[in-house]
């Protein structure tokens, strides 16, 4: 690495270091004023409210940045342009590719960094922040859903009509034994209830046949502990739940729905789709920040770095609308979740035609 290299990405770093700290400080004020209300409401005490914050500030720093990137590869370009500093490297025979490494290289470390507290760090501080916002923040949670169908088993399928999330009491319970296309087993309960003590569910008012061929057996009874392959977690509130799992539980959770037939594993799959897709950005907002104030303008820095807000307005409102066209479209969610970076890649590749050479 050059003299050169190490005084570009230091200042990069650096200046990275410091919009984020910015940012952060902004970001938590503006929380904390918003959700005051709710802290006052709940007679929360400073020491209660402080892990909250501990998760809330890693979460919205990493989830950031793209943006923050981006604005320190701005902000450290147009002052290099500002001095002139660029057109000197330029002149001394430096290609603007070559110009681009130390940017790069800074980028890749954010975003390998990035990647790895997405996957595997932040999920467990989310489950404190989540928890935090559940008990104090959010409405109680009341299980709503209706005509619940579960495959519980390669075989098994199970079904509710309604789910009481609060005395953990299903109505209208069946559960249906199925091998080769033919029904083998049949349970039908007035309704199933959860035994925390035994940590098994008990069946009430129920009735059991059994088919072998033409031929059926027939039983009935009042109640009946049975164990099953689901628990009251699976009825309970989800929300947030896709950010307080690491990218390894995240992948069986998703596999495990599938196996249910679940209709809300698209959730899941666009959570692994954006773990992936964030750090790609950092690279790609990088190398769209260089490029725009490589060159010196009339207006100053100000100008430049006025005009990177801007981009990341866009950025910003172009990644929310692509999640929800992912969330509430036919599009296929892997594609939905990546336009921004296919779209900014484009961008990035027009604009770099016109840089100086």
């Amino acid at each position: 690495m050059k003299l050169l290299d190490k005084y570009i990405l230091k200042k990069f770093l650096s200046t990275f270091v410091f919009v984020v700290i910015i940012i952060l400080a902004i970001v938590t004020v503006i929380d904390y004023t918003e959700k005051n209300d709710d802290f006052m409401e709940h007679n929360l005490t400073f020491l209660q409210i402080l892990p909250y914050y501990g998760a809330f500030i890693p979460w919205i720093g990493n989830l950031i940045t793209p943006i923050t990137i981006f604005i320190a590869a701005v902000f450290v370009t147009s002052k290099l342009a500002g001095h002139t500093e660029i057109v000197a490297m330029l002149a001394s025979g430096m290609s603007f590719r070559r110009l681009l490494v130390p940017y790069m290289m800074g980028a890749g470390l954010v975003a390998i960094s990035s990647f790895y507290l997405n996957a595997y760090v932040i999920p467990d501080a989310n489950k404190t922040r989540i928890a935090f916002e559940s008990a104090y923040i959010k409405k109680p949670f009341y299980f709503t859903d209706r005509d619940i169908h579960l495959k519980i088993a390669p075989e098994t399928y199970a079904y509710m009509e309604s789910y009481n999330n609060q005395r953990d009491v299903g109505y209208r319970f069946t559960l249906e034994l199925i091998e080769d296309r033919k029904l083998i087993e049949k349970l039908s309960a007035r309704r199933i209830e959860w035994d925390s003590a035994k940590s098994s569910w008990t069946v009430k008012d129920w009735t059991l046949r059994k088919f072998d061929g033409l031929e059926e057996e027939f039983s009935e009874g009042k109640e009946m502990d049975t164990v099953l392959n689901i628990t009251p977690k699976d009825f309970g509130n989800t929300y947030g739940l896709q950010e307080t799992l690491t990218l390894t539980e995240l992948n069986d959770y998703i596999n495990l729905l599938k196996e249910r037939g679940a209709d809300n594993v698209k959730v899941y799959l666009i959570e692994r789709y954006i773990r992936f897709m964030a750090p790609f950005a950092a690279i790609i907002l990088t190398f769209i920040g260089v490029i725009v104030s490589s060159k010196k303008k009339r207006g100053g820095t100000g100008f430049q770095i006025a005009l990177g807000f801007v981009i990341a307005f866009v950025f910003i409102i172009f990644f929310i609308l692509s999640k929800a066209i992912a969330e509430n479209s036919t599009m296929n969610p892997l594609l939905a979740v990546w336009l921004p970076n296919i779209t900014f890649s484009i961008v990035g590749l027009i604009l770099y035609k016109f840089v100086p050479r």
